[in-house]
């Protein structure tokens, strides 16, 4: 059985390279953009199970990805979680109304997304 292809969507390379780490170690397959249009893309060429956006990127914001990805088809019911940096609670109920399934804010801790991951795959 292959693992779970994960779509991780944010323009800080570094948060990029710690959660392929993590994700990797826990047994996803990882997929990497660094904007809006390329996390379109990727969902574009190829299958995912499920996504984690940021929500400010740039070009296209993690809640236009989250609108775009849940009018495809193709990507309708992938669960997508939301990072964040943003504290308002305002953030949270924009990610909740663009689509997304759940949201985390920045700093996070790697492992706990991890579970959240484990917690929303179906």
């Amino acid at each position: 059985m292959s693992p779970p292809v994960v779509l991780v969507a944010d323009d800080d390379e570094d948060i990029l390279a710690l959660l392929r780490l993590r994700l990797e170690r826990a047994g996803y397959e990882v997929v990497t953009a660094h904007d809006g249009h390329e996390a379109l893309a990727a969902a574009e060429a190829r299958a995912i199970d499920i996504a984690v956006i940021d929500v400010m990127m740039p070009g296209l914001d993690g809640h236009e990805v989250v609108r775009r990805l849940r009018a495809r088809p193709e990507t309708a019911s992938i669960p997508i979680l939301v990072l964040t940096a943003a504290a308002h609670e305002t953030v949270a109920e924009a990610s909740a109304e663009a689509g997304a399934d759940a949201h985390m804010r920045k700093p996070f801790s790697p492992k706990e997304l991890v579970a959240r991951l484990e917690e929303l795959r179906p």
